[in-house]
């Protein structure tokens, strides 16, 4: 049984829990500037470089790992959402890309594993894959609508170095998390499917959209509907939304989302809203409550956290949906579906 199949079996049991942020965690432990670079001789200054962890303080990164395990995380992420050389660029680390994801997913990959062993049930690892900094369909300059930093090929690019790197060091899934822009996320699906064309088997892909207004659009401006339609063709393990908003505010989108997405749905928001600091002040029991809602109404396949979150988040939510059943996943149709910014849908 592959990845893909497994999770599916087991998503059917009950509804599986992911992990949360990493950020919030690692910004717990106030590292310094020390700990970040470590001894790389990097020109830059690395603090706030979290993903250049996995190979100056791999400890960290596990203790982490193993704190979302031990609250009963089923899925865990790499901590390899800015890992790619356009992000890294920043800091002068793009000659450290791969070895940045590979330590990171073989972080992931033995936590995983041992926490497997310990009770026999499946772990499994997302290599995650943020959106840069970067965007294929807006232009960054108001002065010239037509102009992109970067094109649709080097994007690509980008992405398959990195998803390349993840699957080497032992992750089940690519995770495309926080899209903001479709064409973006597209980028990601060609590089993956790449990636499964080059080493001749099933690379599985996992999507979360990410929203940036209570209207329900992306910043490319697709709705949730507009963006299933768009993806769809992936064949994606998992279609879902993270971070955007809290869950109370997220809730309709999932909705939407879980009607029409014939595939698992995983959802993992913020922890409420920022305050004025910047700073998540929603207990885990309120952010459980909320999450448990869609599980009730049998909404959601996978349950995780996103900003602010923490492992007593995780470990509150995976209390509140034990015993719920899964979301059914619906069965697919034979309609055409198209996007533009909207749907479009074609009868058959």
């Amino acid at each position: 049984m592959n990845a893909r199949e497994q999770l599916d079996a087991e998503a059917a049991k009950r509804i599986l829990i992911f992990d949360g942020a990493f950020g919030t965690q690692i910004q717990e432990r106030k590292l310094s500037e020390e700990d970040y670079a470590g001894d790389l001789g990097l020109k830059a200054d690395q603090k706030g470089n979290n993903d250049i962890l996995a190979l100056t303080r791999p400890d960290v990164i596990a203790d982490i790992t193993r704190a979302y395990l031990e609250a009963g995380s089923d899925v865990v992420s790499t901590n390899t959402f800015s890992a790619n050389t356009i992000s890294q660029a920043d800091y002068a680390a793009e000659a450290l890309v791969r070895d940045i994801n590979i330590a990171s997913a073989r972080i992931a990959r033995k936590c995983a594993d041992e926490y497997a062993a310990k009770d026999g049930r499946p772990r499994f690892v997302a290599g995650a894959i943020g959106p840069t900094n970067k965007t294929l369909s807006l232009s960054p300059d108001v002065e010239d609508p037509g102009y992109r930093e970067i094109d649709f090929d080097y994007l690509t690019s980008v992405y398959l170095d990195q998803a390349e790197a993840l699957v080497e060091g032992g992750v089940d899934f690519i995770l495309i998390e926080t899209i903001f822009d479709t064409l973006n996320a597209k980028a990601g699906i060609m590089a993956v499917k790449q990636l499964s064309e080059k080493l001749g088997r099933d690379v599985p892909i996992m999507l979360s959209m990410t929203l940036t207004d209570l209207s329900g659009r992306n910043l490319s401006g697709h709705t949730v509907e507009a963006f299933w339609n768009a993806v769809r063709h992936a064949n994606p393990v998992t279609i879902g939304l993270n971070c955007s908003f809290g869950a109370d505010q997220l809730r309709p989108h999932v909705q939407v989302l879980s009607d029409i997405a014939d595939t698992l749905l995983l959802a993992y928001p913020n922890a409420g809203l920022p305050n004025e600091l910047g700073e998540y002040d929603e207990l885990p029991e309120t952010t459980a409550k909320l999450t448990g809602i869609w599980a009730d109404n049998g909404r959601v396949n996978i349950l995780g956290g996103c900003c602010g979150s923490t492992p007593d988040h995780i470990a509150a939510m995976a209390k509140r949906v034990e015993g719920v059943a899964p979301r059914k996943v619906p069965e697919r149709d034979t309609k055409m579906r198209l996007a533009g910014l909207e749907p479009f849908v074609v009868a058959a």
